[in-house]
């Protein structure tokens, strides 16, 4: 059986950014959030595996039953390019945060647990 090839984007697309601040709003005062924003546009490009965001993210991985999951399982499917992940190291409670893409890691755990992830990091 053949290995799915999954494609990126060279950086994430403009909506992310307001996606990840919305999110991150949630957990974090506006100056934090003003910040941490910043920081993530300004972030250079850099690549982790899907196994080592999940299990530094602590969070639950959602199955293919999600809809959100289930669409990028068929972007990647199509060939189409998924956007990179923005990501905040949470020093304080030694996780990272998955600002935006947490969908997108689901469906390419579910692929190959091992794939490197674009992704931004502050």
């Amino acid at each position: 059986m053949s290995k799915t090839e999954i494609k990126w984007l060279d950086t994430p697309e403009k909506h992310d950014y307001p996606a990840a601040e919305s999110y991150l709003s949630l957990i974090y005062d506006v100056q934090t959030v003003v910040t941490f924003i910043e920081q993530l546009k300004q972030a250079p490009m850099t690549k982790f595996k899907a196994k080592d965001i999940f299990r530094a993210s602590g969070l639950s991985l959602l199955g293919i039953s999600n809809s959100r999951v289930e669409r990028d399982r068929k972007k990647i499917l199509d060939g189409q390019a998924l956007s990179p992940l923005l990501l905040v190291r949470d020093t304080v409670n030694s996780k990272v945060v998955i600002a935006d893409g947490y969908h997108r890691m689901c469906a390419v755990y579910g692929f190959e647990e091992d794939s490197n992830i674009p992704c931004k990091i502050c």
